[in-house]
């Protein structure tokens, strides 16, 4: 094929790795709606790699009832034919296939393993390696609330600005920064939907939860479980059980995975509750610190 002995090439989508025949002008896939976006954008660049006009056909049997997923990949591969748009495609198949929980219904894509807040703490501490420079040491604290966490496309159409938004939001550290984004958010996009102000005081419990020494907090049914390995922690559940309003809604637990768990009050919001004991956990803790200074 590529001394020019012979036409026309039958192969698998092994190509797609990287073969090179410059004299190749046409592509013709078959059951292209049964591969992926970026195996298509692989696929597509194997012809035109010369000063040759090139074309590449992607084509489904006929009578094929194609699946949404399906048609937004042929379409996407369609719009996007100019030369620099690998990172477009790039952004629209993580816009079809999710990158985890944050950023959809379902965990999928090359994030899975770890989660996108994960993911984006190992890029950090990657990137700052390679410039020399060092990150600030903070606790990580999983959060697992029963609520709707993520940033909806007819909010924010744009992929590339909803990323965007998905970093700022990580990376929030107080509840200042949360209404300075928010304040930016209402102004650029309108009025927030509740699934984006959910993300974003996750994110906020998230940090302020990981300051103060829990490793998770975790929601099953009408328990909300804070997991740590803070010594007196049994101590300061007791104490916590003890105020008013908490009082029947405490329980403690000294085992492997030492914890107290809340029960939520009935109707309750499970996100705005854990910040409340969150909150009122934090401030025992504080007078401790100060009673024994």
């Amino acid at each position: 094929m590529v001394d020019g002995d012979v036409d026309i090439l039958v192969c698998t989508t092994i190509i797609e790795t990287g073969i090179d025949v410059p004299n190749a002008n046409t592509l013709i896939i078959e059951s292209a709606d049964r591969m992926g976006l970026s195996q298509l954008h692989q696929l597509r660049g194997r012809v035109g790699r010369s000063s040759r006009k090139a074309y590449a056909y992607f084509t489904y049997r006929g009578g094929t009832l194609l699946s949404e997923i399906a048609a937004k990949r042929l379409q996407a591969i369609r719009e996007f034919t100019e030369f620099g748009s690998g990172f477009k495609i790039a952004m629209r198949d993580l816009e079809l296939r999710g990158a985890g929980n944050l950023l959809g219904a379902e965990q999928s894509g090359c994030m899975e393993a770890v989660g996108y807040d994960l993911y984006i703490k190992i890029l950090e501490e990657a990137v700052s390696e390679g410039k020399g420079m060092a990150l600030p040491q903070h606790e990580d604290c999983l959060i697992d609330i029963t609520v709707d966490a993520f940033i909806p496309p007819e909010y924010i159409p744009s992929t590339q600005q909803r990323i965007d938004v998905y970093r700022k939001i990580a990376h929030l550290a107080s509840a200042e920064e949360l209404d300075d984004l928010t304040d930016e958010l209402a102004d650029r996009f309108g009025d927030i939907p509740r699934s984006v102000e959910n993300l974003a005081e996750i994110s906020l419990l998230r940090a302020c939860a990981g300051n103060a020494g829990f490793t998770s907090i975790e929601q099953k049914g009408p328990l909300i479980s804070f997991f740590t390995e803070t010594a007196d922690m049994m101590s300061i559940a007791a104490q916590l059980a003890s105020v008013p309003g908490m009082r029947g809604h405490i329980t403690a637990s000294g085992g492997k995975r030492a914890h107290f768990s809340y029960r939520l009050s009935k109707g309750g919001n499970g996100l705005e509750e854990a910040r409340k004991v969150l909150e009122l956990y934090t401030k025992l803790s504080q007078n401790r610190i100060d009673k024994s200074e």
